[in-house]
């Protein structure tokens, strides 16, 4: 297949191209061109809405005698999804848009409706200025003083993220890791006085040997009444030890079997 770029046609010597006649074209010849809807629209024969970014097969024409700018503007034929109705669109250079002509109304559309608000406001002030030198003095003024508030907010905002900036994280970490080490103390602290509150102070606990020699009422009594006390203080031990959080309690006191 790479020979045949080569090949040329056979031109004869006598061959004389203005003689070629040429068809000759109606300048509003319509093409057939495919696109895809710019805005959302309404169809007025059978109320179906036919939504943005919708494809269709359409004709495009030239419009005759209406331009913007030296800008030529178009005309788009294309037909309902629903009842095939003949609907049209065509450009609209001055606001980069598109402009719904015949068939469709357009679906409203915040965005849009927001420029044509702004738009009618510079006309309208175009217009005030146009023949009263005071009220476009007035008009600067206003705009001059909206942009000193601008400003100033800005600088409000500058300096408030400036000092916002001078702390580092690092800073504020410890911070917080200060302000953790205090909670825990203070936690400690009143584990330790509630334990207090219910043991007491711890008494020094005397190991007997096997030479001491014990009164048999006395020290029977005596081995009697103790036992109950460290049972009841086992008792009670054991419901703090339940209340209390675990690992805290044997982190502060791990020297304290039950």
């Amino acid at each position: 297949m790479g020979e045949r770029k080569v090949l040329n046609k056979y031109y004869p010597s006598d061959f004389d191209p203005a003689k070629i006649l040429r068809r000759r074209q109606p300048k509003n010849q319509q093409m057939k061109v495919q696109m895809m809807l710019p805005m959302s629209i309404h169809c007025g024969t059978c109320s179906n809405y036919i939504y943005k970014g919708t494809k269709f097969n359409s004709h495009k024409e030239d419009i005759i005698c209406e331009t913007y700018l030296g800008i030529q503007i178009f005309r788009f034929y294309f037909k309902c999804t629903k009842c095939s109705a003949e609907l049209t669109i065509k450009t609209d250079p001055q606001n980069s848009d598109y402009v719904v002509e015949l068939g469709a109304s357009r679906n409203f559309e915040l965005w849009h409706a927001k420029d044509e608000e702004a738009d009618k406001e510079k006309q309208k002030r175009e217009t005030e200025e146009m023949g009263d030198v005071m009220k476009s003095l007035e008009n600067r003024t206003l705009d001059s003083k909206r942009e000193m508030d601008i400003l100033v907010a800005l600088d409000e905002v500058k300096s408030i993220s400036s000092r916002q900036a001078t702390i580092s994280v690092d800073a504020m970490l410890e911070i917080l890791q200060c302000l953790v080490e205090e909670k825990e103390k203070k936690l400690e602290e009143e584990d330790r006085a509630l334990i207090k509150s219910l043991f007491g102070v711890p008494r020094e606990v005397v190991r007997r040997t096997d030479d001491d020699v014990l009164d048999d009422d006395e020290d029977l009594s005596q081995i009697s009444t103790d036992n109950a006390e460290t049972s009841n203080n086992n008792s009670k031990g054991r419901k703090v030890f339940e209340e209390l959080p675990t690992k805290r309690f044997l982190k502060n006191f791990p020297l304290i079997g039950f």
